[in-house]
């Protein structure tokens, strides 16, 4: 009950929300549906979320921590595979991609309290990143699909050929955050910061740990994104460098 009482507290946000809701029934967005199923799938998600890491802090077991984060990465993967349905075999893709970033994360100390809510911020940024590189590979192929055919026609490889595709799609994918990265401090504060000074930590302290979560971040979204696309690009072509058939999400 005591969980509830806590999350109960932030309703009178709701405020703002319903403020939106209203904005979008008056401009005909059409957004009201969406809205609302994101309000109550928060909601349960980060109660029930909450009571399963109070839960493993409990245990104080590294195992319990891996079968966790080994669960969030999977339906990260799942979700990103959802976005990029057109893209062959693009859960697995997703999956080693953002498996590999955590496996690679030695930067936090091995505990529960760390791992989680730091792998918890590298898989979900990763899954973003994963999901944009996705798409907007498999849709820029199919719409660049003549000249793609053209390179390979008159002798290219099917990286060759790609490549300028590619190339575009990774950069689309991480501006945003590497923009946001460059931007912290002077157009918001992040997450981790606020929290820690709303908190009542030393704003010193606070800044300190915000510039560890910010490289992490970076280095293992833009690592997972260039995975990706590594992975995936081979995956629309044959093994005599013929592009296979691509559709549109």
């Amino acid at each position: 009950m005591e969980g509830l009482q806590t999350v109960g507290s932030g309703l009178p946000t709701l405020g703002l929300v319903a403020v939106a809701v209203a904005l979008s029934l008056y401009q005909k967005l059409d957004l009201e549906r969406d809205i609302g199923v994101a309000v109550v799938r928060s909601f349960v998600q980060l109660l029930a979320i909450g009571y399963v890491i109070d839960y493993v802090f409990r245990l104080q077991s590294l195992g319990a921590v891996a079968v966790l984060l080994a669960g969030m990465v999977l339906f990260a993967a799942w979700t990103s595979a959802r976005r990029a349905s057109g893209v062959p075999r693009s859960f697995w893709v997703a999956a080693v991609a953002t498996i590999g970033v955590l496996l690679f994360l030695q930067i936090v100390p091995s505990t529960a309290r760390y791992l989680i809510p730091l792998g918890g911020m590298v898989i979900g940024n990763s899954m973003n990143t994963a999901s944009l590189t996705l798409t907007r590979l498999r849709d820029d192929v199919a719409e660049q699909r003549p000249k793609v055919e053209a390179a390979l026609a008159l002798g290219a490889t099917s990286r060759q050929a790609v490549s300028p595709i590619l190339r575009t799609a990774l950069q689309r994918a991480l501006i945003p955050l590497i923009d946001a990265t460059k931007t912290t401090g002077i157009i918001f504060l992040p997450g981790a910061m606020v929290g820690m000074i709303i908190a009542g930590a030393d704003p010193l302290e606070a800044v300190r740990l915000q510039v560890v979560v910010l490289y992490m971040l970076l280095g293992s979204v833009s690592i997972a994104a260039i995975l990706v696309g590594l992975l995936s690009y081979r995956s629309f072509f044959t093994a005599r460098h013929q592009l296979r058939a691509t559709s549109r999400g």
